[in-house]
């Protein structure tokens, strides 16, 4: 979900307008977007062009961007009112492929709100579509970057390969009952601003903290005490699974420029719960380090490999927790014509059809002008209280007024 305020400039123009007149010029270039998904032999996913397609809602709230403010981060029980869930249409296959909702709000300004089938593209893929979508808003009469399909450049090898070891899809049988319904479950938010960002870091020596990322450091410390949270026995084995851009910096594959498919891998770091528990922190971010490092060309293919003679498995969903970092998608830039987003990001902390083990890393400004993450958390509730006491324990450096402050959207 995207939030634009008003913009004097652009009085007399109505977004909903704009946005589904954009809609339909940037589906001519993206035309599988308005298409169904079916299956082929083994399973094997494909695109029907059938000019099915999407679904596009407009709706007006009667209350300023201004009063939402506080609400904004997930979960928000009014978010399902700005993306309303048509009937019908959750479906993977057979179910369109984009569903769009515009609401306009009181005093100008409106909020953009998508669902799209992860099975399309991933946020990067995402973006280049919105960013389209922007240029046609804006007057364009073709994207700036044009849209290549390309799956072929993430095929399996012939014959394929399996070369790696592969955790993030071990058949982990859920002997302990520990898969819990989401409706059970208790969602929060929470920011991690510089100084929380400041008090982690100093949890490992200085030398291991210089040359990791915030993502490393954040993923390694919420792993370690959501394992405190949920307490496991000592000997089950703990995934953390983060999700590696196969077209970030390193260029491990060459992809052209304007694929706009998945491109990305799960990695996964194992530890048992015990040590995982016990030992200091740099002992989960020296695990999450090499599950990253790990991810080469050959570990790509390797994957895809494995989709072929495993028939497509699902990733290991027993004492999982897996991280995506959107603070660097850029779904913020994308511009129809009101300027950038003055906030984004998904709905709420879990995605459809899996059991609440996913939290997205979102970028967030708090009233204070600091910039941060925001991540939604999902854990059955007397994990939660366990886990919030943790941080609280954890981050010693901050007033407990501050630390109140942590816990920033709860339901």
């Amino acid at each position: 979900m995207q939030f634009y305020r008003n913009n004097p400039s652009m009085e007399g123009k109505d977004p909903v307008k704009v946005i589904r007149e954009a809609l339909a010029k940037t589906l001519v270039f993206y035309y599988p977007f308005a298409g169904r998904l079916k299956e082929g032999p083994n399973r094997k996913l494909m695109v029907e062009c059938a000019g099915q397609g999407i679904l596009f809602t407009e709706a007006d709230a009667d209350v300023t961007l201004e009063q939402l403010v506080d609400a904004l981060p997930p979960p928000s029980h009014w978010f399902e009112e700005l993306l309303f869930d048509v009937p019908g249409s959750r479906g993977i296959l057979n179910c369109p492929l984009l569903l769009v909702q515009v609401t306009r709000l009181k005093f100008g300004g409106f909020i953009f709100a998508i669902r799209f089938n992860h099975t399309m593209s991933d946020a990067q893929g995402v973006v280049q579509f919105l960013t389209t979508l922007g240029e046609m808003a804006s007057g364009a009469s073709a994207p700036f970057i044009p849209p290549v399909w390309e799956r072929h450049v993430f095929n399996a090898s012939d014959p394929p390969r399996v070369t790696c070891s592969h955790p993030e899809y071990d058949e982990v049988p859920d002997t302990k009952g520990t898969m819990i319904p989401l409706h059970e479950m208790v969602h929060r938010s929470f920011f991690f601003g510089p100084s929380e960002i400041s008090a982690i870091r100093k949890l490992v020596p200085p030398d291991l903290s210089h040359g990791s990322s915030t993502f490393e450091i954040l993923s390694a410390f919420l792993w370690k005490y959501r394992t405190i949270a949920v307490q496991p026995e000592a000997n089950e084995e703990m995934r953390l699974m983060c999700a590696v851009n196969a077209r970030g910096k390193h260029n491990l594959v060459e992809v052209p420029a304007g694929y706009y498919g998945n491109g990305f891998v799960v990695p996964a770091a194992v530890a048992a719960a015990g040590e995982l528990s016990r030992n200091p922190l740099s002992y989960a971010l020296k695990l999450v380090r090499k599950a990253k490092e790990n991810v080469t060309e050959e570990y790509i293919r390797s994957v895809a490999s494995l989709m072929v003679i495993r028939g497509r498995p699902h990733i290991t969903v027993v004492n999982t927790f897996v991280v995506s970092d959107l603070r660097h998608a850029r779904f913020q830039e994308v511009d129809f014509g009101w300027g950038k987003a003055v906030y984004t990001a998904v709905a709420s902390g879990v995605v459809e059809g899996t059991p609440g083990f996913i939290s997205f890393y979102n970028p967030f400004t708090n009233k204070k002008g600091e910039n941060g993450v925001m991540i939604p958390f999902c854990l059955p509730a007397p994990a939660m209280e366990k886990f919030v006491e943790e941080l609280d324990g954890m981050l010693k450096g901050k007033s407990r007024e501050n630390k109140s402050q942590l816990i920033t959207s709860s339901l």
